[in-house]
């Protein structure tokens, strides 16, 4: 690559109906901040961080969006990504995503994590991730 080209990344995208609702929710699971929205896309981010400075969350208005089926169901729409989140406890990351308007999926596969889905239906996983959390190399906001 050309040391002139700067590639970075900025943000995970998710489709949705309501672009400000999704990133409420996101917002508060994570306790980050919106520092845009408007009727079409919104844009979450670590507080305190500049636009752009660490990567982030956004959100565009799709209104044919449905939400995937979670586990793989043949003919259904299929997840494309989910976002996997590190927790230092599990069970009281499940309890705190509940309670900002999440679900625990009805299918789960391991004790190690939890499926989750968001208030428009994308999945995201809740890992337990105590020892790499309390890592040296571990870089949490």
């Amino acid at each position: 690559m050309d040391d002139s080209l700067k590639i970075k990344l900025y943000s995970f995208t998710l489709d949705c109906t309501d672009p400000y609702g999704l990133a409420k929710f996101y917002a508060a699971l994570l306790g980050w901040e919106i520092p845009y929205h408007d009727e079409d896309f919104a844009c979450l981010g670590a507080p305190g961080a500049a636009q752009g400075a660490y990567p982030g969350i956004t959100f565009q208005k799709n209104p044919a969006y449905r939400p995937p089926v979670w586990p793989d169901e043949p003919e259904a729409q299929q997840q494309m990504a989910h976002l996997d989140f590190a927790v230092n406890d599990l069970e009281e990351a499940v309890k705190h995503a509940v309670q900002c308007g999440a679900a625990v999926a009805q299918k789960q596969f391991s004790d190690g994590w939890r499926v989750m889905l968001d208030p428009a239906g994308h999945p995201f996983c809740l890992c337990r991730m105590k020892e790499m959390i309390e890592s040296p190399h571990f870089a949490l906001l």
